[in-house]
This record gives C-alpha cells, sequence and structure tokens, in this order.
C-alpha cells in the first residue's frame, strides 16, 4: 500500500477485482432510493427537529406543549414539524381544535437510537 496523506492508503497495483464489483453492482441500490435515503437522512441533520422527535418519544403533544418545552415559537415548531410529517417520521391528529403530534411509527426511534449508539461508540 502506498500513502498518499496521513490516514489514506491506495494500491500499489491498479488491478480490478471483477468478482467483488460484479456484487457490489447486483447490491447497489437505484439512484432514486439513494437520493430519497439522503434527504431522510437530512431531515435528522437539524438539532430542533432532533429536539422534537425527543419530546415526541415520551409523548403525543401538541403545537403549544412542543414551543412551551422548546422555548420555542409555535410558528418556528410548525415549520419544523412540516418538514417532519412531510417525510412521514411525524403523524397528526385532530381532536376539536387541537392538533396532536406522534410518532410515525417505531422507527423513527430505531433509526435515532441506532444514531446514538454509533457515536456513543467512540465515548468508550
Amino acid at each position: 500500500m502506498a500513502k498518499i496523506e496521513e490516514g489514506m492508503e491506495v494500491c500499489d497495483s491498479c488491478e480490478v477485482h471483477e468478482n467483488l464489483l460484479k456484487i457490489v453492482n447486483e447490491k447497489m441500490p437505484e439512484e432514486t432510493e439513494l437520493y430519497d435515503l439522503a434527504e431522510l437522512f437530512k431531515v435528522f441533520g437539524d438539532s430542533t427537529r432532533m429536539r422534537i422527535l425527543f419530546v415526541l418519544f415520551e409523548a403525543e403533544v401538541c403545537v403549544c406543549d412542543l414551543a412551551e418545552a422548546l422555548n420555542m415559537t409555535q410558528s418556528a415548531i410548525s415549520h419544523q414539524l412540516r418538514i417532519l410529517k412531510q417525510n412521514k417520521l411525524v403523524k397528526s391528529r385532530r381532536e376539536g381544535k387541537s392538533v396532536f403530534y406522534s410518532l410515525a411509527d417505531d422507527h423513527v426511534r430505531t433509526i435515532v437510537d441506532q444514531g446514538r449508539e454509533h457515536i456513543e461508540e467512540d465515548l468508550y
């Protein structure tokens, strides 16, 4: 192996491993699926949306409750909820004049829990 910069290495020979490339190409998702997956992970890239999800891990709440819990305006919360809902991470239900929000399904908690496990691995 030849070093090109600290921590990075390249092969000394440029032998292409056709059998490996065939397997990789067969398993590679379609470009549209990769795009959708990248877009989903972008949603998790905002700390306000993460804070909202952590509140929703504990209870179904209305915008008023979220705004109070996170010390934010209802307008700011509504904007973030719209993004979370468009990406199917939260759902809503109407009760009279109030709208209550909750996690769309258990996958949301699983994604966040696995992310937390991953970042905590480096701490220990």
